[in-house]
């Protein structure tokens, strides 16, 4: 497509204002990584004498460097409005978000939206692809204790046995707090014609805004972590006298991700900012661990459940545009997201 006299200029400024964005990204990423795995190797006897203490640093300094990163959005424009339940209120128990997942940029997404949420980015273990082990953040990541999965069938099984051990090694020992998971295992645009044709042979519902999700990483994560009562059933939620130690996983929490007209942002356009300024929606929902079964079967319909709520959701979202209608006052799980009148815009620091 030619580009006219008029677009000239407006074209050169995106372009040199890209270039501009790399260097300061390629700066910040040979100043920042390098200093943390310079701390992480002279911290190495603290984590001898008081692995507690050494992990707590070492969270703070992650916070930090995720912060890098979604600043790096922010400056472009790119921000995030919240909505619906405040899982800031649980910011110090154990939870598993469970995210659609559309782009790289729902990854860069999450860190902005999770910057103010007292000890949750410090305290979290991110289960992502394995490719993202070979980015610029993949030793960070290592060194934190994040999970890779390869995907793909032939690794499905051996990948859930190392998931199981990655999480009774590092989960509690480093005294984390939050998972976050992609129940999907993939990117909408690469998962939807599988899905479908799942969906179509098993007499599942058809969707178009996500994909049908995978149960296994969701099933070994609930079998791992979620505490039991003498009686058998899990113990969390509103379980509140048991002691925090004893308590386990307590909260999932279905976290949808909306960009506008259903153009996800991808990570080359987070740093390099050439889109417009625009505004992501996060909404979430919260669910007492009590409240959601651990059976494989009743489990994978619940997970079911859960992103066909998601289709219709984001179907209603692209169709309106995002536009807040009248806002009500009282804060029902089934409420639209952009019905519900708490929201936090990153754009202010501040409640709306």
């Amino acid at each position: 497509m030619a580009v006219t006299v008029e677009e000239a200029p407006w074209l050169g400024w995106i372009v040199a204002k890209a270039l501009m964005r790399f260097a300061f990204m390629v700066a910040n990423n040979l100043v920042a990584i390098p200093s943390y795995i310079c701390y992480i190797i002279i911290l190495q006897p603290l984590r001898v004498l008081d692995s507690k203490r050494f992990w707590y640093i070492e969270g703070l300094m992650y916070k930090w460097l995720l912060g890098m990163v979604a600043s790096w959005g922010w400056y472009a424009g790119y921000t995030v409005m919240e909505w619906g339940e405040d899982i800031k209120a649980i910011a110090k128990d154990e939870a598993v978000m469970l995210v659609n997942h559309q782009a790289t940029g729902d990854v860069c997404t999450l860190m902005m939206c999770l910057q103010d949420k007292g000890p949750v980015v410090a305290q979290m273990m991110w289960l992502m692809d394995h490719i993202f082990k070979y980015t610029n953040f993949g030793i960070v990541s290592l060194i934190h204790g994040d999970f890779f999965i390869r995907q793909g069938r032939a690794y499905r099984d051996q990948q859930l046995l190392v998931l199981k051990k990655h999480l009774e090694h590092n989960y509690r020992s480093r005294d984390r707090k939050w998972i976050v998971l992609f129940p999907e295992g993939g990117f909408l645009r690469k998962r939807r014609e599988t899905s479908q044709a799942f969906a179509k042979k098993n007499n599942l519902p058809f969707l178009t805004h996500v994909t049908l999700p995978r149960f296994g990483a969701t099933n070994i994560i609930l079998k791992a972590l979620v505490a039991r009562q003498e009686n058998g059933s899990p113990a969390g939620g509103d379980a509140r006298g048991l002691e925090c130690k004893s308590r386990g996983l307590q909260w999932i929490i279905d976290t949808t991700i909306a960009y506008p007209k259903a153009e996800p942002i991808d990570i080359q356009t987070w740093i390099l900012g050439y889109r417009k300024p625009t505004v992501t929606h996060v909404h979430y929902r919260i669910f007492p661990i009590a409240d959601v079964p651990l059976e494989t079967e009743d489990l994978t319909n619940w997970l079911y459940q859960r992103f066909i709520e998601k289709e219709d959701l984001l179907s209603h979202f692209y169709k309106t545009g995002g536009e807040s209608q009248t806002a009500v006052h009282s804060r029902r799980a089934s409420s639209p997201w952009w019905l519900e009148t708490d929201v936090w815009d990153h754009r202010g620091a501040g409640m709306l």
